[in-house]
């Protein structure tokens, strides 16, 4: 990666503005060795490594779609169809628009643009000239930039004079760089046909390989990272150590420091995630099923301390404003902002969820019409509410005030109990009562309101699953990987709710979404940094 790897490490040391007090910068723009030789310069490296490379800077910018949590992660939720989009920029709202919609008298709505298959759409874009108006780019340059981040962090941590405690310290800082390399690797893997290892500083290679050799370097460093985590007790040593590298701002709710053992069961959780996102539910076999219930028995619990995002007066993270999907959707009409709530996922809360009388107020007699030029399925009768309806014990899933709103970075509660309820689900020997304890726990803890699942057979599980990760997940940017294992995104989905361009509600709708599963590498790579004798194909072959 000649250019995409070393966009954003000219930033890499540039402390935000919450963190300058935990950095030591002498030169902002040359991250050299120098600037990092010191305990405070290697903590600020690793600090600004993730938070900067890897979720807020990067060469090209469009303030509409805005940064990683709502640029890249945002295209997820929209072809996950838990946002629309009218907007132009970066292709957004065409990146969600299916190829064609069915509507209940019969009559079909096709895409209303050219081309009319998104897979066309990412092809006929996919082009250096594009540079920031690619939308391909942004997932793979965050994530490179954060890598090669990491890369440069343990090139020079064993240089590093620690004033006490060396190794611990230096144990803490390399579980941080190999945690986020497999992080990093992880998204690569699970969204891109191909990729690219790399471990050296400031370099790069044409070796593409394809994702599962992406995912199997996730893990590889996610062993790495709990390698350094074992043995280590969270003693003062290790607490101001991984403190230091997570920004005070961020040490709030359920972000804080992660025990080793917390650590530990966040990649566990991550671990279950690859497996799942990246295999569909059709191919799964007994084998993983198990894998995933092992990883996600020894996964998040309830009261560990996760990896999170919180934004502050100056919005040196995150703005409180438009830094998250939910802050992008907010609306006092369904109009919203950038993004519109899908008529599909409210379609999916139960009837009597609290969550869903909680975050959203429906205008049945006003929905919002969007340009009929632009999309076939973005009109909808709901807002977003801004900190809730102020129900008692309810998740709240916007909250536009200064360190309001909890972006949550990597694995969460919930997502190790949902994984763990689908595979009891599947498993070769089912377990329905604990799927079904499970699915209850997370509506409990979230204030749902529920009556208690009970004794339900497979399927009703399996819808009820479903229709839970869609929700209790929403905005975590999961929607789009469920979508495309459960083969949403290739067979479509029957039964849908359509406000069409008439206003008319349609209940028993079919949407043919017809998107790409792994997208091509960006041009944006393959212009600077050609694919060497034996690559893995860089393009994926479904035309």
């Amino acid at each position: 990666m000649k250019r995409i790897n070393l966009i954003s490490i000219a930033l890499v040391l540039l402390a935000v503005t919450a963190c300058k007090d935990q950095l030591d910068v002498q030169n902002p723009n040359s991250p050299t060795p120098a600037s990092a030789k010191t305990e405070r310069g290697i903590i600020g490296f690793a600090q600004g490594g993730v938070y900067v490379n890897g979720f807020y800077d990067l060469k090209f910018y469009d303030g509409v779609p805005g940064r990683f949590w709502t640029g890249a992660i945002g295209f997820h939720d929209i072809m996950g169809d838990e946002i629309g989009e009218e907007a132009a920029n970066v292709y957004g709202n065409q990146i969600g628009c299916p190829e064609n919609v069915v509507l209940d008298n019969g009559s079909s709505v096709p895409n209303p643009q050219s081309p009319k298959k998104q897979h066309d759409l990412l092809r006929l874009v996919n082009v250096n000239a594009q540079q920031g108006n690619n939308p391909l780019f942004y997932e793979w340059a965050y994530m490179y930039a954060m890598n090669n981040a990491m890369n440069v962090t343990l090139s020079l941590i064993d240089g590093v004079s620690f004033t006490t405690d060396g190794p611990t310290k230096a144990a803490v800082v390399k579980a941080w760089a190999y945690f986020w390399k497999g992080y990093a690797y992880s998204r690569i893997g699970s969204l891109y046909y191909a990729g690219i290892i790399n471990d050296e500083p400031y370099k790069s290679n044409g070796n593409y390989v394809d994702r599962n050799a992406i995912l199997a370097e996730a893990e590889k460093n996610f062993a790495a990272a709990e390698a350094q985590l074992n043995g280590l007790t969270a003693d003062d040593a290790y607490s101001s150590t991984l403190g230091a590298m997570i920004p005070d701002i961020c040490q709030v709710g359920k972000g804080g420091i992660l025990a080793p053992d917390a650590w530990v069961r966040t990649i566990n959780t991550m671990r279950a995630r690859n497996i799942l996102v990246n295999t569909t539910t059709a191919a799964m076999t007994s084998a993983q099923w198990d894998q995933i219930l092992t990883l996600t028995t020894n996964g998040v619990k309830a009261t560990d301390k996760v990896f999170t995002l919180r934004s502050n007066a100056n919005g040196d993270l995150m703005s409180a404003s438009s830094g998250n999907i939910p802050a992008k959707t907010y609306g006092s009409t369904p109009q919203g902002g950038t993004y519109k709530v899908s008529e599909r996922l409210i379609q999916d809360y139960n009837v009597g969820d609290k969550r869903k009388d909680n975050n959203f107020k429906e205008f049945a007699l006003a929905p919002w019409i969007g340009n009929a030029d632009r999309g076939n399925i973005f009109n909808t009768r709901y807002a977003l509410l801004d900190g809730g309806a102020g129900m008692p014990g309810v998740v709240v899933l916007c909250d536009r005030s200064e360190g309001g709103y909890e972006l949550y970075l990597a694995g969460t509660w919930e997502e190790n109990e949902l994984m763990m309820a689908e595979a009891n689900i599947n498993k070769a020997s089912p377990n329905l009562t604990a799927a079904a304890a499970s699915i209850d726990l997370v509506r409990t803890a979230q204030g749902a309101g529920l009556a208690p699942i009970g004794s339900v057979t497979a399927p009703v599980a399996k819808e009820e699953l479903r229709k839970e990760r869609r929700v209790a997940l929403a905005f975590r940017g999961l929607s789009f990987y469920d979508a495309r294992r459960w083969e949403v995104i290739t067979n479509g989905r029957t039964g849908c709710v359509v406000v069409d361009g008439a206003g008319t509600v349609n209940n028993n709708a079919t949407i043919q979404y017809n998107f790409l599963d792994y997208w091509d590498v960006p041009d944006n790579e393959l212009a600077y940094n050609a694919p060497a004798d034996g690559s893995a194909p860089v393009k994926n072959p479904i035309p």
